[in-house]
């Protein structure tokens, strides 16, 4: 990363509490256009949530989540363009084949030649086979995978994750680990939870432990 770059994303004082739980407390976080972050921590930490607030799905109690030097707000179009995610499992239009469900997000968020983009991507994704399926006929896997090819047939400048790696083999790790690298080398800043060290290792400029 560029130290000249201005932070695409930053959190200040985030905090969330359920039920007069503490979930997060006072969390800070700087990230800018080519840097991937990694959230780190136990199970039940924290880190989904705090995702959350990121994406809009969650509003912190205290502190500010900022988007451009902007209060983030999810209902604002300039945030949904900006953001890809995938946090749990994807929705997914069940009455729509695999290869028209990335065609219409494509379509739908201006990517340029979106067929070819779509097909593209299922075939990065192992489910080119797959494409005239419907999505409840997928193994809990392939929807993962082809909830990242969601996110990656569209246009992004912040790719959102939590816990990427799961359900994928070695190999599909590998493509995971090279895949987040090029999007780095693309301008993108990367936010993700992860349990996998190797992923960390090879793809994290820093990482943020999450209490």
């Amino acid at each position: 990363m560029s130290s000249h770059l201005s932070p695409l994303l930053h959190l200040s004082g985030v905090s969330k509490s359920y039920f007069g739980v503490p979930v997060l407390k006072d969390v800070a976080l700087s990230l800018a256009p080519g840097e991937a972050v990694a959230l780190v921590g136990p199970n039940g930490s924290g880190k989904t949530t705090l995702l959350k607030c990121v994406a809009g799905i969650e509003d912190p109690d205290e502190g500010t989540v900022e988007l451009d030097g902007r209060r983030l707000r999810e209902s604002d179009p300039a945030a949904r363009a900006a953001m890809a995610c995938l946090l749990d499992d994807a929705d997914h239009f069940p009455d729509l084949s695999l290869i028209d469900h990335l065609k219409l997000y494509a379509w739908s968020h201006g990517t340029p030649d979106p067929d070819r983009t779509a097909e593209r991507l299922l075939d990065e994704v192992g489910l080119a086979a797959l494409a005239d399926r419907l999505p409840a006929t997928l193994s809990s896997g392939q929807r993962h995978r082809l909830g990242l090819a969601a996110c990656l047939v569209r246009p992004r400048r912040l790719l959102v994750l939590d816990e990427p790696e799961q359900r994928l083999d070695a190999a599909g790790r590998t493509w995971l680990a090279t895949r987040l690298n090029a999007e780095k080398a693309a301008g993108v800043a990367v936010l993700y939870a992860s349990h996998d060290p190797d992923l960390i290792d090879a793809t994290a400029d820093r990482t943020l432990q999450v209490a």
